[in-house]
């Protein structure tokens, strides 16, 4: 029963709310959502305890959703210490943004709308955490999809927002091309869909072959590298990130929900669960090269962003970056020990800046902050608690995971490891850098805004502070506590969930570098840190300034600078080359050629002009005289004779024919 609660309580919420919305109001309909989720989340706790705690994992079977010979595809899911955690952490930052938006969004007149929306978000982020096979898996992998496009385009009569969650569809869509292609060469080469039978049956597929264009690969390289495919577009790796930083259109708790525990990790998780199939396969070397390259890029990009928001999503694409180079090191237990820790201090992030939004009246313009710590006094700890977790500082949650994920790089007898090495520490430095210059330019700097927009300023009511300090508390200890769970050395935490080859594990060597080798992260963390200080902070000293300005008007500086503000030129190319040509194909081509051409003159056209020709031609018979409809009557009886003549002639003449030959046969 509790496990069924889990499933359709986010469900029945949202129902709830979209049928009966506008009868519970505002405030019930806030209530509604967050008992709802409280009660899953509860519910979530007592099944990590009996999954993960006890080891007690489990597999629920509801019903047959269709049988079709082979293909079997049944409303399962499964309870292991890997699906128990996710859920666990999913329903955790989305109780607190619950109660977060009860606030945010108490003066929205569609706040109704808005928590149902939240809480379908909820629903299939479950149904995908718990999934025992690809298809379940794969619905709740377009209904997160579908949520995402409800929540970023949310103020729908916001042009931006629109083109936000437009974009943000277009280029997830892309990525589940991969899937589907994974999910169907999955089925050819098992025969099933289910997670515990294909890896039971992996032995037995290794040197298995699958031909394209004449070239033959081996079948779990494939799955593979579609899987990844899938993984880049829904946690906005290098390539196909272009829509997360404009995703912050929609409401600052779309945006914590969004960046911290459901859509971007989807994709990590489900490498994280395809671990036997990227064991398996010589695509780790790509994987993690592309994460490495990814953490790199959006920390550079992060440097010179001016939105307070696009900061910590660009941020957000880069811990994604850790994450993939994790799983690209075999490090899966280490992957989704950050992806638990950047849970929570990303919310907190999220809505810290939320808060300082809220009390600023929308402005989320770095340029125009400054000196708000004697405003937003408890906002200003958050926030900071927020930010030293994301640089990295030692006994704080991200330290844990992030110079875990490195010491794992390091000690990989590995050209492409050793070149992530060193994208990763410069992504540290870019991190704690753009870390500081958020505290030093919304808090600690002199005051850039207007004199009467200040005067307003306020801190967050109640509501808003408990999901803060809650959050803080776990960006505080959650790494400490959880550390050896997740990747102590011997911990059977996950068993059997997830597959490392031997040849693969590296966690014990690790765990006895030399010392300096270990404070290297520490090290360039802290020159991030007094390079931001020296640089941002106004109080500074003044030849120090001084020197950096006349910097600043360097002409290669100006060219960097320039690189970066435009994001690598990423945008750039996907509108000039893609987006324009396809746009002009798609009206060229398909649309004046085929539809407007092609199609309507052998379609609607064609007939209809042939149909008037022919009629035209024909109406004369209709005159209205007995005699022509004679004519034409009796020389239709005159063709039908003919027609039956022919056709008896040239029966009899068939016959005498057969006939002959057969004498002439019989003869010889």
């Amino acid at each position: 029963m509790v496990y069924f609660c889990v499933l359709i309580l986010p469900f029945l919420s949202f129902l709830s709310l979209s049928l009966f919305g506008r009868f519970l109001g505002s405030k019930g309909c806030c209530l509604l959502s967050n008992v709802a989720i409280f009660i899953s989340f509860l519910f979530a706790v007592l099944i990590f305890f009996e999954t993960s705690l006890a080891s007690c994992s489990c597999t629920i079977f509801f019903i047959n959703w269709f049988h079709c010979e082979l293909f079997f595809c049944p409303w399962s899911f499964v309870f292991d210490s890997l699906s128990s955690v996710l859920l666990l952490i999913v329903l955790t930052v989305s109780l607190f943004v619950h109660l977060y938006s009860t606030e945010y969004m108490a003066y929205d007149p569609h706040q109704s709308r808005f928590m149902a929306y939240l809480s379908l978000f909820t629903g299939f982020m479950i149904i995908f955490s718990t999934a025992d096979n690809f298809i379940i898996m794969f619905l709740g992998w377009e209904g997160i999809g579908l949520a995402s496009f409800l929540l970023i385009g949310f103020w729908y009569n916001r042009i931006q927002a629109g083109k936000s969650a437009l974009k943000a569809m277009i280029v997830n869509r892309f990525g589940d091309l991969g899937i589907v292609l994974a999910v169907c060469l999955i089925f050819v080469c098992f025969k099933s869909i289910d997670y515990f039978v294909v890896l039971s049956l992996i032995p037995s597929i290794t040197i298995e072959k699958f031909t394209i264009l004449s070239k033959e690969f081996y079948c779990l390289d494939i799955i593979s590298l579609l899987l990844f495919w899938g993984s880049l577009s829904k946690s906005a790796q290098l390539g196909l990130h272009i829509w997360l930083p404009d995703a912050m259109e929609g409401p600052t708790p779309v945006s914590a929900l969004i960046h911290a525990a459901t859509l971007v990790t989807a994709g990590i998780f489900l490498i994280i669960r395809c671990s036997f199939f990227f064991e398996n396969s010589t695509s780790l070397s790509l994987i993690m090269l592309v994460g490495a390259l990814t953490a790199f890029f959006a920390s550079s990009v992060g440097l010179v962003q001016n939105d307070l928001k696009r900061v910590i999503a660009f941020s957000t694409c880069s811990q994604l970056g850790y994450m993939t180079l994790a799983i690209g090191l075999s490090q899966y237990s280490a992957a989704f020990f950050h992806l638990s820790n950047h849970a929570l201090f990303k919310a907190l992030l999220f809505l810290s800046a939320g808060c300082i939004i809220h009390g600023l009246n929308d402005e989320q313009d770095l340029r125009k902050f400054g000196g708000l710590v004697n405003f937003f006094p408890f906002t200003f700890i958050m926030f900071v608690i927020g930010s030293l977790t994301l640089a990295g500082l030692p006994f704080l949650s991200g330290f844990y995971s992030k110079d875990f994920i490195l010491e794992s790089a390091f000690v990989k007898n590995n050209f492409f490891a050793q070149i992530s090495y060193f994208l990763s520490c410069c992504a540290i430095f870019n991190t704690s850098f753009y870390s500081f210059r958020l505290i030093f330019l919304t808090f600690l700097n002199n005051c850039n805004s207007y004199k009467v927009l200040i005067s307003k300023t306020h801190e967050g009511p109640i509501l808003l502070k408990y999901p803060l300090f809650f959050l803080g508390l776990g960006a505080l200890f959650i790494g400490f506590l959880t550390k050896d769970m997740f990747i102590g050395l011997g911990s059977s935490f996950f068993s059997s969930s997830l597959i490392v080859f031997v040849a693969n594990y590296s966690m014990a060597d690790g765990e006895f570098l030399p010392i300096f080798i270990k404070l290297i992260p520490f090290a360039v963390t802290f020159c991030g840190i007094f390079f931001s200080y020296i640089v941002v902070y106004c109080n500074s000293t003044i030849n120090i300034k001084l020197f950096f300005y006349q910097f600043k008007m360097f002409y290669g500086f100006r060219k960097v600078y320039t690189f970066l503000i435009q994001k690598w030129h990423f945008d750039q190319v996907f509108m000039e080359i893609i987006t324009v040509n396809t746009v002009s194909f798609g009206y060229k081509i398909t649309f004046q050629l085929i539809d407007k051409g092609f199609v309507e003159l052998l379609g609607p056209f064609n007939l209809a002009h042939s149909l008037n020709f022919i009629s035209a031609r024909f109406s004369w018979l209709q005159s209205g005289f007995l005699i022509n409809y004679l004519i034409v009557l009796l020389f239709g009886l005159f063709l039908s004779l003919i027609f039956f003549i022919l056709y008896y002639f040239v029966l009899f003449f068939d016959f005498i024919i057969i006939f002959f030959c057969y004498c002439f046969l019989s003869l010889i």
